[in-house]
């Protein structure tokens, strides 16, 4: 069995993490893989999760109604997959799927919401780098939009 916690302190997202906090962090991971073509999560499902991918590439896409899905990024080895389990309604709101083979490590939500409410040093730190990567998703988001509906 592969050792969880070595895969996670060498995650860039968990990098330089407290060894206590990774070690909570530990108790709420597993290995996952999807398929190419495996639909991740859908717009609108419950968000129970969120992963650190390993190897593979990911599309997100938003749904575009009458335009079908459009895609919004794709997130590859050393990226991070979902911010909806933290924030209330813990509703997905993109569509993700595997566009390649992809290995990741799932951590629970709910498990470590638990977490983080117990050691509110830990939820601070989570949400310091979970708020980093929310930036950098609204910031490739815009430049997306800026070319998408820029002069022609």
């Amino acid at each position: 069995m592969e050792d969880l916690s070595g895969i996670l302190k060498n995650h860039p997202f968990l990098k330089d993490l407290d060894e206590n906090y990774l070690q909570q962090i530990t108790s709420c991971a597993s290995n996952v893989v999807f398929k190419e073509n495996d639909i991740i999560f859908k717009e609108g499902d419950e968000a129970k999760s969120f992963y650190l991918i390993r190897s593979g590439k990911v599309a997100l896409e938003l749904n575009g109604r009458e335009k079908g899905n459009v895609r919004i990024l794709t997130i590859g080895s050393g990226q991070i997959l979902g911010w909806s389990w933290i924030v209330s309604p813990y509703k997905w709101h993109f569509e993700a799927h595997a566009l390649e083979d992809v290995n990741a490590i799932a951590l629970d939500g709910k498990c470590l919401r638990e977490k983080c409410e117990e050691d509110p040093k830990m939820g601070y730190e989570m949400i310091k780098r979970f708020t980093q990567i929310l930036e950098q998703r609204l910031r490739s988001t815009r430049m997306q939009l800026l070319d998408v509906y820029g002069k022609s």
